[in-house]
């Protein structure tokens, strides 16, 4: 595809039009209510909840796409100045209400963009997106596949949401006399807190702006903002510290949930939960594998302070479903969308031997080959020492690094 056809994700002027995988602020950075480089594509949620967080955009650029339809758009090309056109398919996913993978198809092949998924086996959302991109490739190859690669690492293991909606349930019943403390972001964790509603049989207090975001997603019943009514509260990510757990504590006996992915301890030298540090490889398997009962999810939880437990419920893939969904695409070539220097992890380092021929690991090898030339890895031991140093920085960086200073989004060429 030229450059300067299409955009996912990135804001900034030079294409013609541009597509949105979800309204997460690391996915809408440069977006804005004066924002007017083009139309923007975007599924039928997500515009639903386009107004709340961008008042006074201008909606005649929205354009949706419903789930599993096709769509032909007509795009000129920069070197020929001629019509080309672009197929494009939104397929859900299942990472948070709106969230949606775009397959584009043309002259260029095919090219699939994931945004942030979650690939869970035993999700129906899963098998419906597997059915749905079997439809639309139609025995087709992926020639380029731009993929999720936030926990893109083996050492990221964690189960189903389910398992760990239930975990979080059990944290609750545990404590039947305190107040229930739940950090979630400003969008997503929807299914963890109407589980959590529906199995205990109680309303979940949320602020009022999450409020308005549940009544946009017809979630009218599970949740209220009069403190009164239940001990359950979701509170923005943000607030969710130990200074603000100590101080509740003097009031009323109450417990901390963080549901993440990310598998982080307390820093002792920083107060907030979002400026943690990350465990350890070693620390960071005793978090979810239970080798007594053979069940490798089922019964870890972690309290990280008196207060606080932190429990793996993730909206991202983690290695093993990545691993699942590259093997399922099969594509030519492979990029990560997370592109951050403090973050980025090539998903074709580790999965260099299960898809096609990538330009990228090509590069990197033919990269490595030069360093050994100039003598400066003598020996297989010291590349290998090398490439498990890289492998453990990624290892050692805090929350904000990791989930807020995110570079995604990108003009596809």
């Amino acid at each position: 595809m030229e450059r300067g056809m299409i955009s996912v994700d990135r804001w900034a002027e030079g294409s013609q039009i541009y597509f949105l995988t979800h309204l997460h602020a690391d996915h809408t950075a440069g977006l804005s209510s004066r924002w007017k480089k083009g139309p923007l594509f975007c599924s039928s949620i997500t515009a639903k909840l386009f107004s709340p967080k961008f008042p006074g955009f201008d909606f005649s650029l929205l354009r949706v796409l419903e789930i599993g339809q096709w769509y032909s758009l007509s795009l000129v090309s920069l070197w020929s100045g001629l019509e080309t056109r672009v197929e494009v398919i939104a397929i859900d996913a299942n990472h948070c209400p709106g969230a949606v993978m775009y397959l584009f198809r043309g002259d260029f092949g095919n090219m699939l963009y994931t945004g942030d998924f979650r690939w869970e086996v035993s999700s129906k959302f899963t098998e419906m997106g597997k059915n749905m991109l079997l439809s639309a490739l139609n025995n087709h190859k992926v020639d380029t596949l731009y993929i999720d690669n936030t926990y893109c690492n083996p050492s990221y293991s964690f189960p189903s949401r389910e398992i760990a909606a239930q975990q979080v349930v059990n944290i609750i019943n545990s404590y039947p006399e305190h107040d229930i403390i739940i950090g979630i972001d400003s969008l997503g964790k929807e299914d963890l807190l109407l589980y959590i509603s529906n199995t205990l049989k109680v309303k979940i207090w949320v602020w009022p702006e999450r409020l308005q975001t549940m009544h946009i997603l017809g979630l009218h019943d599970n949740f209220t903002t009069k403190t009164t009514l239940t001990r359950i509260r979701a509170v923005p990510r943000y607030s969710f510290t130990i200074e603000t757990l100590q101080g509740l504590n003097t009031m009323r006996p109450t417990i901390g949930i963080m549901p993440s992915g990310l598998p982080w301890a307390l820093n002792k030298n920083k107060s907030s939960c979002g400026l943690s540090s990350m465990k350890t490889v070693e620390s960071m398997g005793s978090l979810f594998l239970d080798l007594d009962t053979g069940n490798r999810y089922r019964n870890k939880t972690e309290k990280q302070h008196d207060y606080i437990y932190t429990v793996a419920y993730s909206d991202h893939s983690c290695f093993t479903e990545i691993v699942d969904f590259v093997k399922f695409i099969c594509p030519t070539h492979m990029k990560g969308i997370v592109s951050s220097s403090s973050s980025y992890v090539d998903p074709c380092y580790h999965l260099r031997h299960i898809y096609g021929t990538s330009s990228l690991y090509g590069k990197y090898m033919a990269e490595e080959d030069r360093e050994r030339g100039k003598g400066k890895c003598n020996s297989d031991e010291k590349l290998k020492r090398k490439r498990i140093k890289q492998y453990h920085s990624s290892l050692y960086k805090s929350r904000v690094s990791l989930l807020r200073r995110f570079k995604c989004g990108v003009k596809l060429d």
